[in-house]
């Protein structure tokens, strides 16, 4: 496994660096910093591809908030999406609340849809996501994000938070396969 990693990291693609992350991510905490100023949110960290990007975002948010985590995955480590496995809810309570989700990626929408359906359902007042990339995948998706930090080809991408098979998500920029993977 570890000669396969080294191997994808080594014929990656460089797509977006840390200067320009750094960029994105200032970007959206200054709309979140605008949008939801009096909202007092629960922040949702998406586990565990949204883990690096909430941990450069929160300190640049200026508003009050609490802060959680959820983890509803469908890759397990795979590159291929599947069934929603619930792995950890949220232990703040989200009713009456404004929610902020944060996640790495806003690939098809069918995590981050089950997530806010979550919430609906646990009595969010209102909803926000936040992602740091967005894959343009040339049809519509079932969610879309309010905050968007980066617009990237169709590509399978690593780094920054997500993951090849569970491995390179410290990668300090983001990358793309150089074989193109269709993500499912």
């Amino acid at each position: 496994m570890l000669n396969e990693i080294n191997t994808v990291l080594a014929e990656a693609d460089l797509l977006v660096n840390e200067q320009q992350i750094a960029a994105a991510i200032a970007k959206i905490a200054e709309q979140i910093n605008s949008q939801l100023a009096d909202r007092n949110p629960l922040v949702l960290c998406v586990m565990n591809g949204g883990l690096v990007f909430t941990g450069q975002l929160l300190p640049q948010l200026t508003i009050a908030l609490n802060l959680d985590s959820i983890n509803a995955s469908r890759y397990h480590n795979q590159t291929s999406g599947g069934t929603i496995e619930w792995v950890n809810t949220p232990r703040t309570p989200i009713k009456g609340r404004t929610v902020l989700i944060i996640d790495d990626i806003l690939d098809e929408g069918i995590t981050l849809a089950a997530i806010y359906e979550h919430c609906l359902a646990h009595g969010a007042t209102s909803i926000y996501s936040a992602v740091l990339v967005n894959k343009l995948l040339g049809h519509s998706k079932v969610i879309f994000a309010d905050f968007i930090g980066l617009n990237l080809e169709n590509r399978y991408l690593f780094g920054f938070g997500m993951d090849y098979k569970g491995y390179l998500r410290n990668a300090p920029g983001i990358y793309a396969c150089k074989v193109h993977q269709e993500v499912q």
